[in-house]
């Protein structure tokens, strides 16, 4: 044979060859299939992680929500059971349930008082490691992927107003607590304190009791909440510095002559006391404030005017009030505020008394509904820590009082009962350090319209109404 037909033919077969296709498709499978298995372990993978974190996620909510509603100090341990429920327990399998009520709230809610719940985990690694992925975290050699999900919730909280509220910022152990069995009402109004509460013998016909710490007996219901901020401590800026008085220094105290009272007749000061200034049982102020020295001794009943429209502020420097068992009392149509005032120290008393023993003295005073004392009928400066106790309110001498009673630093004795003005409206609101009720005490009426009618912002409890998922 010829070289050229040899040629020809080595030529024609390697044609032949390249156009044959048979078995490409296997060589190319040949070449895919490393990235292709790798790709669908991948997929496989994420499929798992996601309906995993899909799982985690939905226990992360309802655990928020269960600890956002709880609201208590236990709250945490309401969030690790229901996330258990959804099978996520804490400590086990490498789960970790972190439960928190400080966490940062998204705006437009701000602040840290938001519930949380994160919830993490690991999967071990199967067909991804084909591909060279090697998890985050190793565990017993195999490597392994964290999966973490995060809910945060806050309580939609409606606020639920109260006529009665213990401060204990002296730290007084139980901020509301009775002697014995006491008959008092409090006619279904709401009470809080800022520590324990603890009622013996008689609910004392409370509505809802909040307490900081135990809370025994008080109220229909008793019910956790957070300590409340002192809600009036700023109408202590409308009371004068003391050096625009024109007391000077100058402070008439009573003293006990057998078993009466009389003021210092020597002192400087004795014009500016009550009896001197009162003409026919009348004591007619000006609008604005109205400054007295020192003690302050009813020898006659009274009946204090403002002028049409305005209120007064009676500003009682170093002194008590006392009734000595008559009436002081505010004319329809008038608004008094009462402040005590001055320094702290010294044995002065800043409250008003009746040292008559219970003799018959009656405080009948309504608050302003408007100014800047607006729905305040009686409010100790702030700034004194002594002389503030009130030991038989209610009773000695009797309290019919339209506002705010206002005694932050006192320990209030209640036993009697509290009615409201003769010419107000049927809204009392007791502000104290502490209190303590015995006989009758409590407040026959308080309606919360009323309040806003007298002028009154009333306190409030922040009672959650509803949860809601913010993040």
């Amino acid at each position: 044979m010829r070289c050229s037909d040899i040629f020809l033919s080595i030529v024609d077969r390697v044609n032949r060859l390249r156009a044959d296709q048979r078995g490409s498709v296997a060589i190319i499978m040949g070449f895919l299939m490393i990235p292709l298995v790798g790709t669908l372990a991948l997929g496989f993978e994420v499929s798992n992680w996601y309906m995993t974190t899909r799982a985690m996620q939905n226990a992360a909510d309802a655990a928020a929500i269960a600890a956002a509603t709880n609201g208590g100090a236990n709250y945490d341990v309401e969030a690790k059971a229901v996330a258990a429920a959804y099978g996520f327990v804490d400590g086990v399998n490498t789960v970790s349930v972190v439960p928190s009520n400080t966490e940062p709230c998204p705006a437009p809610i701000g602040g840290n008082t938001c519930y949380s719940v994160r919830i993490s985990g690991l999967v071990p690694l199967l067909l991804s490691q084909v591909v060279g992925f090697k998890g985050d975290e190793t565990l017993n050699g195999s490597f392994e992927k964290r999966l973490n999900s995060l809910a945060v919730a806050t309580p939609t909280v409606k606020p639920d107003p109260l006529c009665m509220v213990a401060l204990a910022s002296s730290g007084a152990a139980q901020g509301i607590r009775t002697n014995g069995a006491p008959t008092g009402n409090m006619n279904g109004c709401n009470s809080m304190s800022n520590t324990a509460a603890q009622c013996n013998g008689s609910n004392l016909g409370l509505g809802v009791s909040y307490a900081v710490g135990s809370n025994n007996g008080c109220g229909n219901k008793q019910a956790s909440n957070p300590p409340l901020a002192d809600p009036y401590i700023s109408f202590a800026g409308n009371i004068p510095a003391l050096a625009s008085s024109g007391c000077a220094g100058n402070y008439p105290q009573e003293t006990k002559q057998g078993n009466h009272y009389t003021l210092d007749a020597s002192n400087p000061k004795q014009p500016l006391n009550l009896a001197y200034l009162v003409v026919g049982n009348t004591l007619t102020l000006v609008a604005g404030n109205n400054f007295l020295c020192g003690d302050q001794l009813l020898t006659g009943d009274v009946t204090v005017n403002t002028p049409v429209g305005q209120s007064s502020v009676l500003i009682i420097e170093n002194g008590q009030l006392d009734l000595n068992a008559h009436v002081f009392r505010t004319s329809a149509g008038s608004a008094l505020t009462i402040v005590f005032s001055g320094t702290d120290g010294g044995g002065y008393i800043h409250a008003p008394t009746d040292n008559t023993n219970g003799a018959g003295g009656v405080l009948d005073i309504t608050a302003p509904t408007t100014g800047p004392w607006a729905g305040v009928a009686i409010y100790q400066d702030p700034n004194l820590t002594t002389g503030l106790d009130v030991s038989a309110a209610g009773n000695s001498p009797t309290w019919n009082i339209t506002g705010l009673i206002y005694m932050p630093h006192a320990s209030v004795t209640l036993k009697g009962a509290i009615d409201k003005s003769t010419s107000g409206q049927s809204c009392v609101v007791l502000i104290a350090d502490n209190f303590q009720i015995s006989g009758n005490g409590g407040i026959l009426k308080t309606d919360i319209g009323n309040c806003g009618a007298a002028g009154l912002k009333m306190p409030t409890a922040k009672v959650a109404s509803s949860t809601a998922l913010v993040q």
